[in-house]
């Protein structure tokens, strides 16, 4: 079963390979992907076993992307949220525009974390990977900080 796994997604990755190269052949090398970055990560130190994750991507590339999920060793039930209306709601991605940025902010869009398995404290790290569309996984440490730590955004 795991060689069926492999080799079914090593024929999506070259199938998903090739259809990036017929629709960028104009393109010069390199270009027409997204090129991500991830800052400002943190995650307020947990009061309950929920948690939010904040963060800001950047994406200095001529291609966008989309965040399609988020998983943790601190939680199986890891999700990605709008706040709208002052209302939360679950989604399924959230766009990263070429040469753009998405942030993820207290009060707005985040990553919600619910049944923690464990309750980490201030001055620890939580790992993550963020899952994309395009791009490959990007795994990040969020340190956590204070319940009420809130950065100031820019």
């Amino acid at each position: 079963m795991n060689r069926r796994t492999t080799a079914l997604s090593a024929v999506a990755l070259a199938a998903s390979l090739a259809l990036t190269g017929c629709s960028s052949s104009s393109d010069a090398a390199g270009a027409g992907k997204p090129e991500l970055k991830v800052s400002g990560a943190f995650m307020p130190k947990p009061v309950t076993d929920m948690a939010g994750g904040f963060l800001t991507i950047t994406n200095d590339g001529d291609t966008a992307d989309r965040l399609t999920s988020v998983t943790s060793p601190i939680s199986d039930d890891v999700t990605i949220h709008e706040t709208k209306d002052q209302k939360m709601r679950e989604v399924k991605f959230f766009d990263i525009p070429a040469n753009g940025k998405l942030s993820l902010a207290r009060g707005g869009n985040h990553i919600m974390f619910m049944s923690l398995k464990e309750k980490p404290e201030q001055g620890d790290k939580v790992s993550v990977e963020l899952h994309f569309e395009k791009s490959g996984p990007i795994k990040v440490d969020l340190p956590v900080e204070a319940a009420n730590h809130n950065p100031q955004q820019h």
